[in-house]
């Protein structure tokens, strides 16, 4: 398992990696551990530990460059809707690392693979990982490409309404005609993705992807609002 990981990281993401024990560490469970006890393995908590500070960090100094004029009460929400058990085992579930995790078997017969908070402890566990074995500048690349987008995508609009906050801007000078249309969805019903575009008496002023149609909607609205500058 152990192995296929360093072929999943290399070819999806760039990363090779330097030291193997890290990651070994990251991706075994207790159980795993105790089934095997002449092997002297480590198991994920400390790395987690230090994932989750890592994770704090990065999305921190991320939402306080990219929203300066939004105030600490509204920064600290908005990290906390992005660094949590939700969204870390939605992380890992994208990122394929239910794969790689070393169970015991009563854990695996239990379908502990599937468990969220399993998912999400794994999930600190490899940026604590990352981080030992290749800096912090590694790790920000990986959330980069893995955490940060889906901010545009929707995924934490529980936080912001865009719709409302453009509503307000187009309206501001009077009533106008505001639409949402569907331009494509596609996949399975379980896992549907939509884009969304959004018109401004009948201009098109922004388009957005999302995994519901609400939160497609909510990305056009967040585009638009990046057009015309609306902080």
């Amino acid at each position: 398992m152990i192995i296929g990981l360093a072929q999943h990281l290399k070819e999806n993401y760039g990363i090779t990696i330097k030291n193997m024990d890290y990651y070994d560490a990251a991706f075994t469970h207790k159980s795993y551990v105790n089934e095997h006890p002449k092997e002297k393995l480590d198991y994920y908590e400390r790395t987690e530990f230090l994932g989750d500070a890592v994770m704090q960090l990065c999305v921190s100094e991320y939402l306080f460059k990219r929203f300066p004029e939004m105030p600490e009460g509204k920064l600290s929400r908005l990290r906390a809707a992005m660094v949590c058990e939700d969204s870390f085992s939605k992380f890992a579930k994208e990122c394929h690392f239910d794969e790689f995790i070393r169970l015991g078997k009563g854990e695996e017969k239990n379908n502990a693979r599937q468990r969220p908070s399993l998912l999400c402890d794994i999930f600190e566990a490899f940026i604590g990982a990352l981080y030992l074995d290749q800096g912090k500048p590694t790790v920000v690349k990986f959330i980069s490409e893995v955490v940060f987008p889906k901010l545009d995508m929707g995924w934490f609009n529980t936080f912001f309404d865009h719709k409302t906050a453009l509503q307000e801007y187009l309206q501001k000078d009077g009533q106008c005609d505001i639409q949402y249309q569907e331009i494509w969805s596609k996949g399975p019903d379980n896992d549907r993705t939509y884009k969304m575009k959004v018109l401004y008496n009948g201009n098109e002023i922004g388009e957005g992807i999302g995994h519901t149609k609400k939160a497609a909607e909510q990305a056009a609205a967040f585009e638009a609002l990046k057009k015309f500058q609306v902080k």
